[in-house]
């Protein structure tokens, strides 16, 4: 990041370095509520603070992914989306410069998709530089400013959104039919 290559060090300097992640899979501390989830990604993150600290600061997080009314809550009462959210909140907790989200939407109803897509928007919009790992095309054509398609590892497109999703090699690997047929 910022010239510097990140992919030997260990996970804490990488996201000391400014880059956070979301999984597929949300694995929110059971045991903690969503606030403390959160605060534990304060403590820990590029900024560490105190645990009182990092549970007052994990207003903001939440409240940025539209979740701060939850704040009290367990994350097995929370449901797909709402656990998803944590998830995002957590890694804004870390106070990242790049976030990277790994399908973040995966399983979400179209309603549930709407509202996470104005949550990422949100998130961009206060600075913060995306990587989206993402098969709803739909998504992709909301969020996108550039789209680099990979096939079996190998950069099959990279550009601007509209031309790479007309690329005929990307209908082919991925819509599985011709491309202009």
């Amino acid at each position: 990041m910022a010239g510097n290559d990140l992919a030997k060090l260990p996970p804490h300097r990488v996201a000391h370095a400014g880059v956070a992640r979301t999984y597929q899979i949300p694995r929110p501390f059971t045991s903690m509520t969503v606030r403390d989830n959160v605060a534990m990604a304060i403590m820990f993150g590029r900024s560490p603070r105190s645990l009182a600290a990092a549970r007052r600061d994990a207003a903001g997080p939440l409240d940025v992914v539209g979740i701060g009314h939850l704040a009290d809550a367990y994350p097995d009462k929370l449901n797909l989306h709402q656990r998803q959210l944590l998830e995002i909140a957590r890694a804004l907790a870390a106070d990242p410069k790049v976030l990277l989200l790994d399908e973040a939407l995966a399983g979400l109803n179209p309603a549930e998709i709407d509202n996470a897509v104005e949550v990422i928007r949100r998130v961009h919009r206060s600075g913060v530089s995306i990587v989206i790992v993402e098969h709803l095309l739909r998504v992709v054509n909301q969020l996108a400013t550039r789209i680099v398609v990979l096939d079996r590892g190998t950069r099959l497109a990279d550009g601007d959104p509209h031309e790479v999703l007309t690329d005929p090699a990307v209908v082919r690997a991925y819509l599985g039919k011709r491309a202009h047929a």
